[in-house]
């Protein structure tokens, strides 16, 4: 059946959930809700790059994992500041990190340790600020649908993708905003990944077919929505199109095909890790992920404890892997949490948020790695020069994606807004 409402019918403002409701059109397993949140297709064939895109993975570990108990240690603060927990060396003199983590101390040479991060705490646990580059919430576009708008794709490849939650659970904080619905990241979950997959009886041959009969259905949108709202709709399916006829996309999201030996190299968080590194090596551009859930308020030893050394074996797993598939210059990737954790030990053994000072973890894309970048004082409280803040992160991976944050987008209003207003980079990395 195909259906476009009765109430809406000549409405300008014709509604996502109208659009919903082109059954027909369903390939009998591509559904409209995941064609919407795709790129809009509007680069020509002719622009399509010449190699391999750089991208990068940003890993966020929910909550904000305490600086002080795994990268920025004080092991000569008195015993409520430096808690359980004590340093190691690594295989660059002179860094150490928490002793829970000892892959990562044979790989220290391919990280850079970020220290003292500025951040904000608005009272709950989102990722806007580290996605955007911006503290209010809901205001900014994030990383992924800013290259989703300003590098859009025609290879079938989502630009954006989301391993962050199970559909339809996104956070907001994971929104374009303004930039568009089509630059909502894809999540190969559930039914974004069985979208993938052509149904039976349905060869590619007869997926053209269908592409031409939704452009004579287009005919019928276009006069009935005389506003235009739906005449990027055969932009979407196209794109939608693109990615279920092709078995390189299908592939890429398709952990079947690693062996029980990488399984059991990447551990606990293989799935998210795994992914993410299949993800990109497929081209993708940007791919968000969550692992864990640091918000230790009370039982952060306990709790980091349990968590840090499937952490320390999934990272060293993935940025090994970048390393030995000659990935590592073109896939940067970031681990971090929206702040750090307070110095002092509080109620029942926890760490209360702390956003005067956090650290992050740099790998690949090429950066300047074997070193720690910033100082915090004694009790790892706050940094003792000037601290870098999310949005000089994220500047510095716009660099490394080729876009420019000084770049506008116009706003719902029209107005030019900036990719970034604070577009200091983090120099050490080079």
């Amino acid at each position: 059946m195909y259906s476009i409402g009765t109430s809406n019918r000549l409405n300008p403002r014709l509604s996502r959930r109208d659009c919903l409701k082109v059954g027909a059109l369903g390939l009998g397993g591509l559904s409209l809700p995941q064609l919407l949140r795709l790129q809009s297709a509007q680069a020509a064939i002719g622009n399509a790059p010449a190699r391999r895109p750089k991208s990068v993975i940003m890993i966020w570990l929910r909550g904000g994992a305490s600086h002080i108990d795994s990268y920025d240690m004080k092991p000569d603060a008195p015993v409520e500041v430096r808690g359980e927990f004590r340093p190691t060396a690594t295989n660059v003199p002179g860094i150490q990190i928490c002793d829970l983590m000892p892959k990562q101390t044979e790989i220290m040479d391919k990280l850079a340790i970020i220290r003292g991060i500025k951040s904000v705490d608005i009272g709950d646990h989102t990722p806007h600020y580290i996605l955007t580059g911006f503290p209010d919430r809901g205001k900014r576009p994030v990383i992924g649908a800013v290259v989703s708008k300003l590098q859009p794709r025609i290879d079938g490849l989502p630009p954006y993708v989301s391993l962050m939650y199970q559909p339809p659970g996104l956070y907001d904080t994971e929104g374009p905003t303004y930039v568009g619905a089509a630059h909502r990241p894809f999540v190969p979950r559930a039914q974004g990944l069985a979208d993938l997959s052509l149904p039976n009886g349905v060869s590619l041959d007869r997926l053209g077919d269908r592409r031409e009969l939704l452009r004579s259905f287009d005919t019928m949108n276009r006069a009935i929505d005389a506003h235009g709202s739906m005449s990027a709709f055969d932009a979407h399916t196209e794109r939608a199109m693109r990615m279920a006829a092709s078995t390189g996309v299908r592939e890429a999201f398709d952990l079947k095909r690693e062996s029980q030996a990488t399984y059991d190299r990447y551990g606990k968080f293989c799935e998210n890790f795994l992914l993410a590194r299949r993800i990109v090596e497929a081209g993708v551009p940007i791919v968000t992920l969550k692992v864990g859930d640091w918000d230790t308020h009370e039982y952060n030893f306990r709790d980091m404890r349990a968590q840090l050394p499937p952490l320390d074996q999934g990272f060293h797993a993935l940025v090994t892997d970048l390393h030995e598939r000659g990935l590592a210059d073109d896939v940067a990737v970031v681990l971090w949490g929206e702040f750090g954790r307070a110095p002092r030990v509080s109620r029942i053994e926890g760490r209360d948020h702390w956003p005067e000072a956090g650290a992050a973890v740099i790998a690949g894309g090429g950066f300047k790695t074997g070193q720690v970048i910033g100082e915090t004082d004694s009790h790892a409280a706050r940094s003792k020069v000037t601290p870098y803040t999310p949005s000089n992160i994220l500047a510095t991976l716009y660099g490394h994606l080729g876009i420019d944050p000084a770049t506008t987008l116009p706003d719902r209003d029209g107005r030019p807004m900036h990719v970034l207003d604070d577009r200091r980079v983090v120099s050490e990395l080079g």
